[in-house]
């Protein structure tokens, strides 16, 4: 058991048989009454994102959760298939659960959020940013690079971003997979 004073952004605890992280917490004392915790919490299972408020010194089950780097190896219909580099146990995640699946690339590593009681895989996320190959873009017209104006460019995983006039087709760039968006032009 662990109490309100133990959390911080990142923590993981059981609750009215729910799996939460927290990802915003404030602790209040009021001129009058006693003092409480606001909570913005996300629930590892549905991904949805709420408020809660906890009485100052109230007890949570603690959920031991742990982050491990698995290899990314092949996509079969709406599953992912990762591999531990360490161990080369294999788990397949659905898509729901991974953040920016339109960003992953064949070997790229990522970090998966394991529920360390049930084994089971409560989230995925890929590196804050990829660089991926682009597959297909429109030519830039000569003189059109007055203004930072963009146009639709397809990469090699299938993802349709934004980029500046000035990229071509079979360069490769950066991408924020965050944000889903153009960072930079990668010199080979």
């Amino acid at each position: 058991m662990a109490s309100t004073g133990d959390f911080k952004p990142g923590y993981c605890f059981e609750m009215n048989g729910d799996l939460l992280q927290i990802v915003d917490f404030q602790h209040v004392k009021p001129g009058k009454g006693g003092a409480f915790v606001r909570t913005k919490l996300k629930s590892l299972k549905s991904g949805k994102i709420f408020e809660y408020t906890f009485n100052s010194g109230e007890k949570v089950t603690e959920a031991r959760v742990e982050t491990r780097e698995y290899q990314f190896l092949y996509k079969e219909s709406d599953m992912y298939h990762f591999m531990h580099n360490e161990t080369f146990e294999q788990v397949s995640v659905s898509e729901d659960i991974i953040t920016g699946y339109e960003y992953l690339k064949e070997g790229q590593v990522c970090l998966l959020l394991v529920h360390a009681d049930t084994e089971t895989v409560l989230s995925v996320e890929l590196p804050a940013y990829v660089v991926l190959k682009i597959e297909y873009t429109e030519p830039a017209v000569k003189g059109n690079t007055a203004s930072n104006a963009q146009k639709k460019a397809t990469l090699e995983t299938g993802a349709i971003i934004n980029v500046p006039l000035f990229i071509e087709q079979d360069e490769i760039i950066k991408v924020d997979t965050r944000e889903g968006r153009y960072s930079e032009r990668v010199k080979a």
